[in-house]
Formats: C-alpha cells, sequence, structure tokens
C-alpha cells in the first residue's frame, strides 16, 4: 500500500533531508501553481503590505466586535462563544443553501448574467473522514450533477455565522461555483484542456478571493462581525504569500514586522507567527504548515491571484472610462477558461 511505502521506504529515505526547496526549485514551482514567473522578492514584500493593510482593518472591525480587545483574534475567539451562529448540522446545511440562492438573486442581472443550469448549485454536508476545510465540486459536463459545496462539521452542531459568509462567497457563489460552472456551461467555445486538466491554481483561488472581496465592495459586508471573518480569512491568504514563499527562500523578517524583524524564516518560526495572527486551531495551523512544505508555491497563488484579477479589472475600467460595464466584464472574464496569470491580467484589460 502507498501509505506502508510511505512510512517504511520514503520517509527513511529523505530523513535529515532538507525541508526548504530553495529559490531555484521554488521558482518553478511557483510558475506551475500561478502561471507566471514571479519576482518572489516583490511578492514576499506584497504579503506583508497586504498583511499590515488588514491588520489595521481587522483591528477597526474588532472594536466594534469587542471594545477594547488587545487583538482581532481575541474579539473571534469571543464570538465563536457569543456571536451569531446556526445550531444543528441540517439547519446549516439549510442556511448555506439559502446563502447562495439570496447572492445569486441579488447578483443575477446586476453584476452577472447567469445562465439558468449555472443558478443551480446545492449545499451539502461533507461525508466524514476527508478534508477539515469546506470544498466545492464542479457540474458534470451535462449538468446531471450540479455545482456542490461541502461543509465537514468535524462533529460539531454548532457553527458561527462570522467563519461561515465569506467562505460560502469564495466556495459558492459568486466564487468557485460561478466560474467552474460558467466554464462548463461555454466548454464548447473553450478546448478541453482549458475546462478540465488545464486550470491554473492561482486563476481559480485568485477568482475565488476576489469573489469575497467582490462582496465587501458591493455591502454585503456590513456587519461588523461577517466584516472581521472576512477580513481574517483574506490575512491567512496574506500570511501565506509571506510564509510559503520567506521558508523556502529562507528571507529576512522585515524590520518593521511585529513579529522578530531581522530573523530568518525556519518552519518553527512558521508555526509561531501562525499561531499568533489566526484563531485557527494549533493542529489545522500544524497541518497548513506541512502543506507549505510539500506544495511550495501553491498557497500564493490566492493573494496573487486575487491581485491579477483586481489589476485586470482596474486595468479594463480606465479604458472604458464611464461606459465600463462590470456585469459584461464579469461574464467575458468567466467564459475564457483558466489561463495564467500573466495571460490572465492580460486578457482581463482588454475586454
Amino acid at each position: 500500500m502507498l501509505r506502508d511505502w510511505l512510512r517504511d521506504v520514503y520517509a527513511p529515505g529523505v530523513e535529515g533531508a532538507p525541508e526548504v526547496v530553495g529559490r531555484e526549485r521554488y521558482a518553478r514551482w511557483s510558475r506551475y501553481w500561478n502561471g507566471t514567473d514571479l519576482d518572489l522578492d516583490e511578492a514576499y514584500a506584497y504579503g506583508w503590505s497586504e498583511f499590515h493593510r488588514l491588520l489595521g482593518e481587522m483591528r477597526t472591525e474588532a472594536e466594534k466586535v469587542l471594545p477594547g480587545a488587545k487583538t482581532p483574534w481575541e474579539a473571534l475567539a469571543h464570538l465563536d462563544e457569543h456571536g451569531a451562529h446556526i445550531e444543528g448540522v441540517e439547519e446549516v446545511r439549510v442556511w448555506l443553501q439559502k446563502l447562495m440562492d439570496e447572492a445569486i438573486e441579488a447578483l443575477d442581472g446586476t453584476h452577472f448574467e447567469l445562465a439558468e443550469r449555472v443558478k443551480k448549485v446545492e449545499s451539502r454536508i461533507a461525508p466524514p473522514g476527508g478534508a477539515a476545510a469546506a470544498y466545492y465540486t464542479e457540474p458534470s459536463e451535462d449538468f446531471s450533477r450540479p455545482g456542490r459545496t461541502w461543509l465537514p462539521t468535524m462533529g460539531l452542531t454548532r457553527f458561527p455565522v462570522y467563519d461561515l459568509v465569506s467562505t460560502w462567497y469564495h466556495e459558492g457563489v459568486p466564487g468557485h461555483h460561478l466560474q467552474l460552472a460558467q466554464w462548463m456551461h461555454v466548454a464548447e467555445q473553450l478546448s478541453r484542456y482549458q475546462v478540465t486538466l488545464g486550470g491554473v491554481s492561482a486563476n481559480c483561488e485568485g477568482w475565488a478571493l476576489y469573489a469575497e472581496r467582490l462582496m465587501d465592495e458591493l455591502g454585503f459586508l456590513t456587519d461588523a462581525e461577517r466584516r472581521l471573518g472576512y477580513l481574517d480569512a483574506q490575512m491567512w491568504r496574506a500570511i501565506r504569500v509571506i510564509v510559503d514563499i520567506g521558508m523556502h527562500l529562507e528571507l529576512e523578517i522585515p524590520a518593521d514586522s511585529p513579529f522578530h524583524p531581522g530573523e530568518r524564516w525556519t518552519p518553527e518560526l512558521v508555526l509561531e507567527f501562525c499561531d499568533l495572527h489566526s484563531g485557527r486551531p494549533t493542529d489545522y495551523v500544524e497541518s497548513e504548515v506541512v502543506r507549505y512544505l510539500g506544495m511550495a508555491g501553491q498557497a500564493t497563488g490566492y493573494k496573487l491571484g486575487e491581485r491579477a484579477w483586481l489589476a485586470g479589472r482596474e486595468a479594463a475600467r480606465a479604458a472604458h472610462g464611464d461606459a465600463f460595464d462590470a456585469k459584461a466584464w464579469h461574464m467575458a472574464a468567466l467564459s475564457q477558461g483558466s489561463l495564467g496569470l500573466d495571460d490572465l491580467v492580460a486578457e482581463l484589460s482588454v475586454l
């Protein structure tokens, strides 16, 4: 079995090997996940700039949630106990379905023009034994199986709302579902490779993170609890850029960092940094760091992909001026199929 081989052959064979991949190998992996040759030092600096921006916004929202909170994560811990929540597994599934249905109703005809079969998306409870994080599965080619979002309950029956809303904007509507279902809807106009095996991680995850931000821009996150949850999710993606690049390239932590300035990243420092700047459980953080070590570069694509989508939108808006049509732009953008970030920005800019 693969498990036995990994335990008995592979693990002893790599014992003592470096945990990080280094700049040259990292650049190649980064291109695989992002579809572009990144300026890694610039991307690292961008991660830090987003960290500082988001931390300021989180402090503002945290003060509304829990006046006097020392950190935003203290306010989030307060919400875990005292914030709005859904009781019951079936109840949360129904609530998430309603959230997506309401998003479709609000966005269709204003910011999107959706085909009937794309409007169909199902909220499901994930079977036990799988991933701990929520996920999405795209529809079948003939839409006989619709797109579905999946919530792993991990044995819980109480679900804080702040942790669900932006996640379902990411996984469902207008995030992964609208992009991947639209690709399937226009599949005959695209190559089969674009719609299936040719997917570029940063394109898809970048769109889903852009979708979260879009809902904030459109005023769907005015409630302080929900907006703090959204900002925490954004912060986690900014942290991924910092620690993924910083750890594998063993970069120096900047002098203006609130955490170990001047030191160089190690996996141990990454664990400590993530624990301090996230409300996620330690075992979840540990699994994330293992992921960054084993999938070098993949975790950067969320925030860097979002930046590409925003850059393309701003370039198109600048080109069209007052004639810029967000609905037309969104639908044209979602009908391109998968592109690497280089091509993505170029194509989005001229739509």
